[in-house]
């Protein structure tokens, strides 16, 4: 597989609560973040006050951009985003802080317009879940960017105050009064913004659904894709709600500032659930930065598939044969799209997926292998994947190095997969491995073979010249796995 050069770019956020350097490499459709520091300077903090920007804020913000000035001239990425949001957008001494920025960091800042922040937003979505649909939320400091999704992309969108300095966090928290707002100022776009699908972009939402995670035991900690039905949305935004800033302090990972905020954000998506009769809550971890990287992608590099080729990039790494990934999904594809579906139209996605991740590990000790490139496929910052599609892909590279089936985390399988998932996921890791043998990962000689199912048996054949090939006890023992699991005879036959 041909790979686009690694390349870096970075991205300084500046809003209305914190202010962050995210330096990522990109490797053609691959976004993968290698830095990323955040300061919660509070900048917007008293815009609900006075209009103004906060003036410790301000400072705060002046000392993390020298720094991180000071970072970008060291990494010198090819391609740098400085752009700023709602507190500087809306602030009337917004104009001269940019200018201040500039003068004395040498930095030069995009202020977005609300139009333009909603549509980043949307875009980082779709950067991380290409088929998403429905609404999109992005939740900061200052303000509340909504805009429709389509399938053709992003639509119309808004920006509305109800970030949590726009609904008094100065004053203090007041669940009534914060409800009362976000009623009155969603009401005259609801009748937009109805939908079935809400993807919640921010640092609020996303600790939010941490919180969830928690309290529902869930058992996969990775917050990107994470989903949430509007019902358990609601209890857990309310729960929240009641909570006291010292109860919310206390609980394992969230910051004191973070604390400060979570309440307003939990009435917020309250009101979204009820105000746009939401069905589903799926958290993105992707939002404007990564929707400023999406824009300036190629349309070429735009239209690949993040897990595919996030899968190969990472596959990449400790791979041993470049074109073992397309070699395995064309003598395999054919035959496992005569199985019926498992994922409604997903399945070959996946299967490239789980080809293009069969070197993974190749360089590690065969007595650990398995169990390590479980957890790393499981955990693996690579976007455009559910959480049942993170499932049985780690399913599959696990049974793509080992026979005996005792994963690491079973029980985190046996909840994200139903059990004909589970069967098929270690199935195709046996294929894999069949593949991989059979050929000692040489794709010229991997294409001499064929790989074919019917109702009764998976049958191995090879071209003319090539019949040793398929002989030996190594080659029938994977052979026999692989049709055991699909519930299948093996055999070998001539072409």
């Amino acid at each position: 597989m041909h790979f686009s050069a690694p390349r870096d770019a970075a991205v300084i956020d500046i809003g209305s609560n914190s202010v962050r350097l995210v330096v990522y490499r990109l490797e053609g459709r691959a976004i993968w973040t290698v830095f990323n520091e955040k300061v919660l300077a509070g900048l917007g903090r008293d815009l609900g006050d006075n209009g103004k920007l906060s003036p410790d804020g301000v400072l705060q913000t002046l000392s993390a951009l020298k720094r991180f000035r000071a970072v970008l001239e060291a990494v010198a990425p090819a391609e740098t985003f400085v752009v700023a949001t709602a507190a500087a957008r809306d602030a009337s001494d917004g104009p001269a802080f940019v200018a201040r920025v500039k003068a004395e960091t040498g930095l030069t800042v995009r202020v977005l317009s609300g139009e333009e922040e909603a549509r980043y937003a949307a875009l980082g979505v779709l950067a991380g879940a290409p088929q998403a649909t429905g609404v999109v939320g992005d939740l900061g400091g200052a303000s509340l960017e909504l805009i429709r999704l389509e399938s053709t992309g992003p639509g119309l969108g808004v920006t509305l105050p109800l970030g949590p300095f726009s609904l008094g966090l100065s004053d203090g928290f007041d669940g009534d009064r914060v409800r009362r707002l976000c009623a009155q100022r969603l009401g005259p776009v609801t009748s937009a913004f109805k939908a079935d699908s809400f993807h919640a972009v921010g640092g609020a939402w996303r600790n939010l659904a941490l919180l969830h995670m928690r309290l529902s035991g869930y058992p996969l900690h990775v917050v990107h894709q994470y989903e949430i039905s509007a019902g358990e949305a609601l209890d857990a935004a309310r729960l929240v709600a009641h909570q006291s800033r010292a109860s919310l302090e206390r609980i394992e990972g969230m910051s004191k500032k973070r604390s400060e905020t979570l309440p307003y954000a939990a009435l917020v998506l309250e009101s979204l659930i009820e105000s746009l009769d939401l069905k589903r809550i799926e958290i993105s971890a992707f939002g404007v930065r990564e929707g400023l990287l999406f824009e300036a992608m190629a349309p070429r590099i735009r239209g690949q598939d993040p897990l595919i080729e996030g899968c190969a990039s990472l596959g990449a790494r400790q791979g041993v044969t470049d074109d073992l990934g397309p070699a395995l999904q064309a003598w395999m594809g054919p035959a496992f799209a005569t199985l019926p579906p498992q994922f409604e139209g997903r399945d070959p996605v996946l299967l490239a997926a789980a080809c293009s991740l069969a070197d993974l590990g190749a360089r590690l000790h065969p007595d650990h292998r398995a169990d390590l490139v479980f957890e790393q496929v499981l955990r693996a910052p690579i976007a455009g994947q559910s959480h049942a599609e993170r499932a049985f892909l780690a399913t599959a590279i696990y049974a793509r190095h080992s026979t005996a089936f005792n994963p690491p985390e079973l029980d985190v399988l046996e909840r994200l997969l139903s059990s004909a998932r589970l069967k098929r996921a270690r199935a195709l890791g046996a294929a894999i491995r069949l593949g991989c043998d059979l050929s000692g990962r040489s794709a010229p000689l991997l294409a001499k073979s064929r790989l074919s199912l019917d109702k009764t048996h998976l049958t191995l054949s090879a071209e003319p010249g090539y019949a040793d090939l398929l002989l030996g006890e190594q080659t029938s023992k994977r052979a026999g796995v692989a049709a055991q699991l699909l519930g299948l005879k093996f055999k070998i036959a001539p072409i």
